[in-house]
């Protein structure tokens, strides 16, 4: 295919520099199909590659990096070896001149600003390890992290792990409820938390509700406070101290907990886009190497990188985002608040700024940032951009086109990346030595044995969209759910017998493109005709007169299944004209069985912390059921806003 066939083509100098080819030519493998090829014949030496790509560090060495003698589902990696997430991240860089380094820079919503260096890092961290020793908390206790994104979560979350805890990132928007399930799933022992956060110019009191959740937990023996804003708070003597009090004294030299390779380090729940969220487990060498082959390997992270990625604690984008940033040994921009407060064009300053190389932007954002006059970008310098990436949903063309053409001036690769928790990172991803099309993938990550195939575990033809599985394990994947064997294997291992089901539509197009089409759980089926919304919702986005869409199907008498879309208007307000454009874009697009049965106008719609957009809350709205858990949603207004739409 000639360089006219795609939208991007990777200039020879930016093939030439990638860590990807850097890494084919020092194993003498001549292009990607045939690293591909021999990543899926020979596991064990394609993961010990990875594993020195990515300068991991043992206390002592593994005996063998894969054991599947369990089967697939319980695979154990680095058998026999000893080490400490926090060895790779922090100690491996003493002594080399990555500690004088920027690890973080930070901006809060009110402009103020701090840096810390790879040896400050390191100095806070240690500090709050010994402090968290001396209460009495160590290997094997789960402690959560209920923080916005402040260099002192990065100080809390290692420090846990240093000390051999499990460490329990909590969304820093959740309600008492929510955040107390989690703690209580994992018998939480401890808890770190800010006393404040600013949203959209208000102070959050984060210490009352963490007060409630610890009223609810039984387990929960101390909670450190790091004060933020400088809040009143309430104290309970004996549990609550002070971050200050905690580090007073501590030595900046902490011994690292050395750790069998497979123990745990990461207790992150699911997002809960599909019922009850998830309690997901990841160990030493699973995640941090998981990460960093994704990072650094497949999207070319390089250590001069400035990655600025707009996340939470509470989703796997925070962890990878700590731990892929110091284990390649760049820098991490991190930023409280929202993107568009308390101007506009907030996050094009922050990257102008900060000299952002590295942008992580979600569809959704995109698409928030589209409806914003063009001057938000003209008077921000973004040269310093070299790689947009991007996860947690699917694109339309229309907003990938955007960010190419109007954010990228037609010169950045957009990195799309899509995994999961349950994965500790991507199963597909787009590298910068692949030409690419609007929404597209390169395709499996090598060592992941992705496939796209019908629900006998068929592959599927060219162009037929089928469910994304993978046909080895890997490194990243969690090690079962917490205390919960039996639901790991039903929801990921039996569905179809020895393939991973990760509950995502996808396709192949001739060129051998990857697409992803949204949740296979939202399948919608017309007569016999199947569809998966996003499909739908990329027909009215491409109308340009919607900002955002969720396309669900309810029941019918006939059809089985027909079509309800719940729209957000773009600037107009939404009208019969508007109705009638939307529905007659779906059947031009589709044919007149996917006619829309209603097109409802609602001002928000639910979405994650990460910006998806929960089609299952919408859909159990409108059929009147029980939404089922809302810890995650950052927007919880949004159904009440639906049901009254739907009530009026």
């Amino acid at each position: 295919m000639s360089a006219e066939d795609f939208t991007w083509t990777p200039d020879p100098a930016i093939v030439a520099e990638s860590n990807l080819v850097a890494f084919m030519k020092r194993h003498g493998i001549d292009d990607y199909d045939a690293l591909m090829a021999r990543a899926e014949a020979d596991p064990d030496w394609y993961w010990n590659a990875v594993l020195e790509e990515n300068d991991y560090r043992f206390y002592k060495p593994y005996d063998r990096v894969l054991d599947t003698s369990k089967g697939a589902a319980w695979a154990e990696w680095c058998v026999g070896g000893t080490t400490n997430t926090v060895l790779n991240c922090l100690d491996k860089w003493r002594d080399t001149p990555t500690y004088a380094r920027e690890a973080i820079s930070w901006e809060g919503e009110d402009g103020s600003r701090r840096v810390l260096s790879y040896a400050e890092l390191d100095a806070e961290t240690c500090r709050l390890a010994g402090g968290l020793r001396a209460l009495g908390l160590g290997r094997g206790d789960v402690v959560g992290v209920y923080m916005p994104m402040l260099p002192e979560a990065v100080a809390a979350f290692l420090a846990i792990i240093k000390i051999g805890g499990i460490a329990l990132p909590l969304f820093s928007g959740f309600a008492a409820e929510a955040a107390a399930t989690r703690m209580n799933d994992g018998g939480a022992k401890g808890l770190i938390l800010a006393d404040g956060s600013l949203r959209r110019g208000q102070p959050i009191d984060m210490k009352a509700v963490a007060d409630e959740v610890a009223a609810a937990v039984p387990t929960l023996e101390h909670v450190v406070i790091y004060r933020h804003l400088g809040l009143d708070v309430a104290w309970q003597e004996g549990r609550d101290h002070w971050w200050s009090d905690v580090v007073s004294g501590q030595s900046e030299n902490t011994p690292t907990e050395e750790m069998g390779a497979e123990e745990p380090l990461l207790l992150v729940f699911t997002s809960g886009t599909t019922g009850k969220a998830k309690g997901t487990v990841h160990s030493h060498c699973g995640f941090a190497n998981k990460v960093a082959l994704d990072l650094g390997l497949m999207m070319d992270l390089k250590p001069s990188d400035r990655m600025l990625w707009m996340s939470d604690m509470g989703w796997l984008v925070g962890p990878i985002i700590i731990i892929g940033n110091l284990v390649r040994g760049s820098t991490m921009v991190l930023i409280e608040g929202a993107p568009n407060f308390p101007e506009s064009d907030r996050m094009w300053r922050v990257v102008a700024d900060h000299r952002v190389t590295y942008l992580g932007i979600a569809p959704t954002v995109a698409r928030l940032f589209m409806a914003y006059p063009d001057e938000d970008l003209v008077r921000n310098d973004l040269s310093s951009l070299r790689i947009f990436a991007s996860t947690g949903e699917p694109w339309n063309p229309d907003s990938w086109l955007w960010l190419f053409e109007k954010v990228g001036g037609g010169r950045l690769p957009i990195l799309n990346y899509t995994g999961g928790t349950e994965i500790g990172g991507g199963i597909l991803t787009t590298t910068v030595i692949h030409p690419m099309r609007p929404c597209s993938f390169t395709g499996s990550i090598p060592g992941h044995g992705a496939d796209i195939v019908d629900q006998e575990g068929n592959p599927v033809a060219v162009d037929e969209v089928g469910e994304l599985v993978m046909r080895v394990p890997s490194i990243g994947l969690t090690r079962g759910l917490w205390q919960d064997p039996e639901r790991y294997l039903d929801t990921y291992w039996n569905k179809i017998p020895d393939l991973w089901v990760h509950g995502d539509w996808a396709s192949r197009d001739a060129q051998g493109l990857w697409y992803v089409h949204g949740r296979s759980d939202d399948t919608i089926n017309v007569a016999g005709k199947r569809t998966g919304p996003a499909e739908i919702e990329s027909l009215l986005l491409n109308t340009g007169r919607i900002a955002e869409a969720a396309v669900i199907g309810v029941p019918d008498d006939i059809k089985g299944s027909a079509i309800v879309c719940v729209v957000v208007a773009a600037g107009e307000d939404g009208s019969d004209e508007l109705r009638g454009a939307l529905s007659s874009a779906v059947v031009d697009g589709l044919g007149n069985p996917f006619r829309p049965r209603q097109i409802i106008f609602v001002g928000d719609l639910p979405k994650t912390r990460n910006m998806k957009i929960m089609r299952r809350v919408v859909r159990a709205v409108y059929n009147g059921q029980d939404p089922g858990d809302l810890a995650s949603l950052v927007n919880p207004e949004a159904v009440d806003g639906l049901k009254a739409v739907l009530e009026g």
